[in-house]
């Protein structure tokens, strides 16, 4: 059976941390989750890759190692996407190299989805965001569909930085592919330095919503970026908003369901270990429980 990674999912414990936006977020998700909670369903990955949970600024430290005593659950944390404050430019290189030096650390996000468009275009952005390409860390970029353009400026500031977009630019779900994104998709997918998540959009629809409504973007973003640039991710447990860990699986699979072998494979784990670097997930369990 193909190698299983999920590459976007989240823990957090609102006792140890803070997480502001969890005090506006559903009565499900205001509560501690960590790997044990996760229902997989019968398909069990074979690594996770946290990504930041948008905790306090001066918190990034404490949720990375948290998370790296939580790696060593029954299903490990192969990797982790922190956060870094790259709008500050030079002055983010510190907790870079402190971010680099701990093991399961791959990529930050510094999360752009409601921050005005001048951000986007600062300077010290572009700065900050090129000094992750010599610390081998990528950058996670987390935006909604109206900041397709400005982020593809972005991209092509840094063609050193690896990037990877999250939930396809949470793109508005409906019968008809919204304004600009299907185009705006393809111009960021131009850019050889990025990558596409397969995750996020059923929070991005209504209720009620049926596979063939979700299909033609996550086939849009295929075709866009090309099988060998998609990853598989889950967005657990914001995903439970809208729908169960095996539900959105099996959306994933029937998207890729005409692909090759080879090519499905590669979005469902293998283009997660080359994209993020990882080591193998049990190799890297193993160095991270003799540490």
């Amino acid at each position: 059976m193909d190698r299983l990674i999920d590459a976007h999912i989240h823990f957090w414990d609102p006792d140890a941390r803070h997480h502001d936006w969890l005090g506006e977020a559903p009565a499900q998700l205001r509560r501690r989750f960590v790997p044990a909670d996760v229902e997989f369903g019968p398909r069990v990955p074979d690594g996770l890759i946290f990504v930041e949970a948008d905790r306090r600024a001066d918190e990034v430290l404490s949720e990375v190692d948290w998370v790296s005593t939580i790696a060593r659950d029954a299903v490990p944390i192969v990797g982790i996407v922190a956060h870094a404050p790259l709008e500050q430019g030079s002055p983010v290189e510190p907790l870079l190299e402190q971010l680099a030096r701990r093991q399961l650390v791959v990529g930050v996000r510094r999360l752009l989805q409601d921050e005005p468009p001048a951000l986007l275009a600062d300077p010290a952005l572009v700065e900050g965001t090129r000094l992750l390409a010599a610390r081998g860390l990528s950058s996670d970029l987390c935006i909604r569909m109206e900041q397709l353009p400005a982020a593809t400026k972005l991209v092509r500031a840094c063609p050193e930085t690896s990037f990877v977009l999250d939930h396809l630019a949470k793109p508005a779900v409906g019968q008809r592919f919204p304004g600009t994104w299907a185009e705006d998709l393809r111009e960021m997918a131009a850019c050889p330095n990025v990558s596409c998540k397969l995750s996020g959009l059923t929070t991005e629809t209504a209720p009620g919503w049926r596979p063939a409504d979700l299909i033609p973007y996550l086939r849009h973003a295929i075709d866009a970026f090309g099988p060998e640039r998609c990853l598989f991710g889950s967005d657990w447990p914001v995903a439970l908003l809208g729908t169960s860990y095996e539900g959105w699986l099996e959306v994933v699979l029937e998207a890729t369901g005409d692909l090759g072998g080879s090519e499905r494979a590669g979005i469902l784990g293998e283009n997660a270990v080359r994209i993020y670097d990882l080591s193998d997930p049990s190799e890297k369990r193993r160095a991270d429980a003799g540490s």
